[in-house]
């Protein structure tokens, strides 16, 4: 698993009368716990209310021209505001974590250094002034708020990292679907991502160039690292492998984050086979998340999961419910990664399309959350609720060739009735992640200005 690195600068506060010991220790400690959860930060020594401000001006200065995304304000004692809002002015674009520590127990007395003084007397001010703050403050005589930092500091990062993004696009409207559409005006203004469009045809040109011998190396490497259920007719493993060589190719030259693609109407009706088998190994040759049919906002949705979790997620769709529950599986492909043992393939045709190397292989079960960005009312939402996955009954979709696959599929349990997830749901594609990581999408929506529905 990637760890999730969230970038940020540290600036510690206590009053000039305080004894420094006090402050320094503390405000270290506290600093050495976000290291410990995968924070890097940008270090000053804290900062005290001197009246040239010479500490403060210090601060800002060695901060000034430091790489993060946000600035956490540790205020570990009193300290008048002017010295924090001198030191922290140069950074008044970025978003701000005020954070109070708190006291401790000497023997059979409790100690305190009015850290809370201080962060009351800032919260109103900073945000009056124009600062993006998260007031945060450790509650006396209990556990220190590491935890909830970083999961704010983890989404402003997937925030910053997402407007550097760009999402590859072969082709639009799959299907002449109405849910995979996206306004670009809003989606780039907003959060920042941009999704560049390109031809089916670029991808059918660069197939093309594909060397021989690298065609031969990789059909030989997949044929003996996967599991095929029977053997494929000539040519179908050679197709899935140019496919994914010029994608990989293409998504490289360009340097795309995330990737989609017109799958029934191009890839399908267009070079005439499935390309479940070309997206599995592609997965497998880039750590890059995908979705297919121009799912724009589920390629977004992938993006903001990968960036808050630090792991690729998987696209499930929707094949039934119960009242409790969601049978979700694909037609098509998964990443290795939510893949339990090896990954297993099965050539097959479906309808009209001809024989591709569909991914079979079983999915791994536990607690997940199901999410997906959408637009309601003009505005951004998402909508993400966590379940129990489990494996499903045996089943199978209608329209394979027979004998019918069994589908990369799991039965999600879901934590809320299913009436009350039907309420909101978004679309046909949700986005998996593994554990519960509701906490992290709340946040990262607070910080964006979308919507949160749970």
């Amino acid at each position: 698993m990637k760890k999730v690195i969230a970038k940020a600068g540290f600036i510690g506060f206590g009053e000039v009368n305080t004894p420094r010991e006090f402050i320094d220790g503390r405000c270290k400690q506290a600093a050495d716990e976000l290291r410990k959860r995968g924070v890097e930060l940008v270090w000053t020594d804290p900062v005290s209310d001197d009246p040239a401000g010479a500490q403060a001006d210090r601060a800002a200065a060695e901060l000034r021209n430091a790489d993060f995304d946000a600035v956490v304000v540790c205020v570990a004692g009193w300290i008048p505001s002017w010295a924090v809002v001198r030191a922290i002015e140069p950074f008044k674009h970025k978003p701000l974590l005020l954070w109070g520590l708190s006291g401790w127990r000497d023997g059979d007395h409790f100690v305190t250094t009015a850290d809370q003084a201080g962060t009351t007397a800032l919260r109103a001010p900073l945000r009056e002034m124009g600062f993006k703050v998260k007031y945060l403050v450790n509650f006396k005589d209990s556990e220190p708020r590491y935890d909830e930092a970083v999961t704010y500091l983890r989404a402003v990062s997937a925030a910053a990292a997402l407007r550097r993004d760009r999402i590859g696009m072969a082709g639009y409207r799959d299907m002449n679907l109405y849910g995979t559409l996206y306004d670009g005006t809003r989606l780039r203004g907003q959060l920042g991502v941009e999704i560049e469009h390109f031809d089916l045809l670029e991808i059918a040109e660069l197939e093309k160039e594909v060397v021989t011998s690298e065609l031969k190396t990789t059909a030989a490497a997949i044929r003996k690292a996967w599991s095929f259920v029977r053997d494929p007719k000539p040519g179908t493993v050679e197709n899935s492998v140019r496919l994914a060589l010029a994608f990989k190719r293409k998504i490289e030259d360009r340097g795309y984050n995330c990737f989609s693609f017109c799958d029934v109407d191009g890839v399908k009706r267009l070079l005439k086979f499935a390309p479940a088998g070309a997206l599995t190994l592609l997965h497998e040759l880039l750590d890059v998340p995908s979705v297919p049919e121009n799912d724009c906002y589920g390629a977004v949705t992938e993006l903001i999961v990968k960036h808050l979790t630090g792991v690729t997620p998987a696209y499930l769709e929707f094949y039934e419910f119960t009242a409790e529950s969601a049978l979700m599986g694909v037609p098509d492909y998964v990443p290795g990664n939510v893949v339990k043992g090896k990954i297993t393939v099965m050539p097959n045709a479906f309808g009209s399309f001809g024989e591709g190397l569909l991914n079979v292989s079983k999915l791994k079960t536990g607690e997940v959350t199901m999410a997906r960005l959408g637009m309601s009312g003009g505005e951004f939402v998402l909508h993400a609720v966590t379940a129990r996955a489990v494996t499903p009954e045996k089943w199978e979709e209608a329209g394979w060739a027979p004998p019918a696959p069994q589908l990369p599929s799991l039965e999600m349990k879901f934590d809320v009735p299913s009436e009350f997830f039907l309420e909101q749901v978004l679309g046909q594609h949700y986005i998996i992640s593994y554990g519960d990581n509701l906490d992290l999408l709340r946040e990262f929506c607070r910080v964006t200005g979308v919507k949160f529905i749970g």
